[in-house]
């Protein structure tokens, strides 16, 4: 039967590229011409690190190297001022002489940035893009009861854009062992169909391969598992699969009265599909899907299951400011957590596949998600990657649309033009139960593109979007990108050019990045707008302007800290009462000077009050916020929420005092002691009276007793000390830290210290 193995543990690590001279002795070009050609360096099986002369680390994966560099402005800022050098990898490992006749892969989910595997010397795969997952069969190469070696050779010099990128094996590695006869990766396909309001059809493609070197007669049983694992439905089917090939068999089964996947219900079924060899089952796999409807209605936009939905999306990158590309599982589904308490109902995977992890999470949310391929193109390179990212995701409930490409020069062109159609085509071919986009920017007033798409993405353009409705009445129109508003948590001064800090207060960029004010308001007066994807959800590294190492278009900053933006998209996206005051209230110095003072709120009436003396009321538009002028005087300023008269939200800043205790709060608590999950820590100070001083500078010590260690820290966006230092300095009154649990159950104990301020301790509870 199959086992999925995780590899993450005990790989040896060189950072830099090792020189390999080619010997001059005739027997060297000889033999490295065989199917072992890795006869030199790390590749060969019989080398040794130790006595290599090359410093070798043992390391975990999932692992970026590349956060480790120092920045520097001769790096280029797209890549946040970082050095990408190349790199090996090496994994020694068994296998039992049980293990043979059995079929043996090793599935990659990402290597940043190409990758070069061997495995006993033999080259078995290069992988031209560090966002796609692959297979590698090492079946044919294996060594039984003696051991085997895999070597990986990642080339982090050649870039694929689209900002961070880091370097090195960043998501999760797995060894699967099958029977030589087995469900293929990523073979199992569902489409439910309804039939009747209380009928559906779920027609079933399982695709299976046979490494025997003879033809077999197989038996797939297919069932319908509830989500309390109770089967539902069966089906049966029966044929033959030639030797060393693969066959696609389907069968459908039906299905009464299902509960329906919904961004409000996320209700998921699992298909289980048992092969059979005679009456021997050889293997078994489930993955899980949801039944649901959806139609685009180009007059009046997304409608799932019947009911109407307007997409409160985030674009978002895979990287995560504390520790970078290499992101915990726990930590994947904490930021969807996060988007969704902002009241977010979509993502876009911008613009590339993502982790599986992550996707799983936006499944079990009801997220309306715009899964992303990385190229534009439609070489056969460009397919097999746009392949990939459907076999994985479209099974997927959350996943709505399919997007071929975003803001590509070629979006206006004739190349642009046939690239789309075969690229389209293709996709129908892998699924024609979803709809195909790609994102616009570039004039798209003159786009070449938009004939062949279901839907028509469009990334800023605000002007464009009256013309492309007008001249495409058929199809729905969805914001693909907007806003890309930057602003500095914490920053309520003037843009600061030294620092590259953006004011903290929603505003317009440019002529293209509006404010989010603006925007929302735009896509919510058009009813024919199916909704947007706001960039971004989070911070992300690259995109920098010196010495600013990040973007500043994320609602949540890069160390995990909420910035005023967060509260505003929840003003807009939620419904239960809430208020946001901006600025805080310590401006010594500035006493009789104006301070600009905003306050967001869903809430029809607010009215502010500093030290108890009103300073008027205002009324909201459902978008809208509250503004005003106020000469700084210290104390207490507070605004209160109106509904029908009565008081429904308040929000309050007060002038503290100095830094009189470390206060720290434990931000995810999905947490078990796995020595693989982080915990997530905001390190922050108050005053003697309990009052959090918004602009404390500490410079705060961190550590843990036994059962965890301090990973990273992190508060300002321009400081160039390593993210690995359990000392930081504080910039605008709060730290991200960063704890990776042990293995074992007990009290976790996190522990802040700085000269002259009361300490602080954490106690976190690990249970499994």
């Amino acid at each position: 039967m199959r086992e999925k193995i995780n590899f993450d543990k005990g790989w040896l690590f060189h950072q830099g590229d090792i020189p390999m001279p080619f010997p001059k002795e005739k027997p060297a070009a000889y033999w490295s011409a065989k199917t072992e050609r890795g006869q030199r360096g790390p590749a060969c099986r019989w080398y040794d690190p130790q006595a290599s002369g090359e410093t070798w680390e043992m390391v975990d994966v999932p692992h970026d190297y590349v956060i480790s560099g120092t920045p520097s402005q001769e790096y280029n800022p797209a890549f946040a001022f970082l050095p990408h050098e190349n790199a090996w990898y090496i994994k020694r490992f068994h296998l039992p002489a049980s293990d043979a006749g059995r079929r043996l892969t090793i599935l990659f989910d990402g290597v940043a940035t190409h990758a070069t595997v061997y495995v006993n010397g033999c080259l078995l795969k290069h992988n031209f893009s560090g966002y796609t997952s692959f297979e590698v069969d090492i079946t044919d190469v294996a060594k039984f009861g003696e051991e085997n070696v895999l070597s990986v050779y990642v080339k982090a010099e050649e870039h694929e854009g689209w900002w961070y990128e880091g370097g090195g094996i960043y998501r999760h590695v797995w060894l699967i062992k099958t029977h030589a006869v087995a469900v293929d990766l990523w073979g199992i396909y569902v489409k439910p169909t309804c039939i009747t309001p209380d009928t559906w059809h779920t027609e079933t493609d399982v695709t299976v391969r046979n490494d025997f070197f003879s033809q077999k007669r197989v038996t797939i049983v297919g069932e319908v598992l509830d989500k309390n694992c109770i089967c539902i439905a069966t089906a049966t089917v029966r044929g033959y699969v030639k030797e060393k090939d693969k066959r696609t068999f389907t069968f459908t089964q039906e299905v009464k009265a299902p509960d329906l996947w919904s961004p409000v219900s996320p209700t998921q079924y699992t298909m289980r599909v048992r092969v059979y060899l005679g009456k021997e089952e050889v293997d078994e796999q489930n993955v899980k899907f949801g039944f649901r409807t959806f139609y685009l209605d180009p007059q009046n936009g997304l409608f799932i299951n019947g009911e109407p939905y307007k997409i409160k999306g985030f674009c978002g990158h895979a990287d995560f400011g504390l520790t970078g590309k290499a992101v915990p599982d726990n930590i994947h589904r904490y930021k969807v957590s996060l988007l969704k308490e902002m009241g977010a109902n979509g993502y876009r995977t911008s613009h590339y596949p993502q982790a599986e992890e992550l996707m799983d999470a936006l499944d079990e949310n009801g997220f309306i998600v715009m899964d992303e391929v990385r190229w534009f193109e439609s070489s056969e390179e460009g397919l097999a990657q746009l392949e990939m990212l459907m076999k994985r995701d479209r099974n997927r409930p959350s996943v709505f649309f399919w997007s071929i490409g975003n803001e590509e020069p070629h979006h206006i062109t004739d190349e642009g033009r046939r690239i789309a159609e075969r690229m389209v085509a293709h996709a129908r071919r892998l699924d024609n139960t979803r709809c195909i986009i790609t994102a616009i920017s570039i004039s798209p007033e003159k786009a070449t593109v938009c004939d062949a798409l279901d839907l028509i993405g469009i990334n800023y353009n605000w002007q464009a979007y009256e013309e492309i409705h007008e001249r495409y009445p058929d199809k729905p129109v969805l914001s693909s990108e907007n806003c890309a508003t930057g602003t500095t948590r914490g920053h309520y001064a003037p843009d600061d050019s030294e620092h590259a800090f953006i004011s903290a207060y929603d505003h317009d960029s440019d002529a293209q990045f509006k404010s989010r004010e603006y925007t929302w308001r735009f896509i919510s007066e058009r009813p024919w707008m199916i909704g947007g994807y706001q960039w971004t959800s989070f911070e992300h590294r690259g995109e920098a302007w010196w010495p600013r190492l990040c973007s500043q278009s994320g609602a949540i900053d890069l160390f995990m800290q909420k910035k005023d933006a967060f509260y505003q998209n929840q003003s807009h996206f939620t419904d239960a009462p809430m208020v946001h005051l901006l600025p805080h209230w310590n401006f010594a110095g500035k006493e009789g000077e104006v301070i600009k003072v905003f306050a967001y709120s869903n809430q029809g009436e607010l009215e502010l009050f500093l030290n108890g003396v009103s300073q008027g009321k205002r009324t909201l538009a459902r978008i809208d916020h509250g503004e005003w002028d106020v000469p700084y005087t210290p104390g207490k300023l507070e605004v209160v929420a109106y509904c029908d008269g009565q008081v429904v939200a308040r929000d309050q800043r007060i002038t503290s005092g100095a830094p009189s205790r470390l206060m720290l709060t434990l931000e995810n608590t999905d947490i078990v002691p796995n020595g693989c999950d982080m915990a997530v820590v905001s390190c922050y100070v108050v005053d003697k009276n309990g009052n959090e001083v918004y602009d404390a500078t500490c410079e705060v010590t961190f550590s843990t007793n036994a059962l965890g260690r301090i990973y990273s820290t992190g508060s300002d966006i321009t400081d160039h000390t390593s993210l690995f230092s359990n000392v930081r300095k504080m910039r605008a009154g709060r730290i991200g830290v960063a704890v990776l649990v042990g293995e074992d159950e007990g009290d976790l104990v996190v522990s802040a210290h700085c000269d002259g301020v009361e300490p602080a301790n954490l106690v976190i509870s690990l249970r499994r």
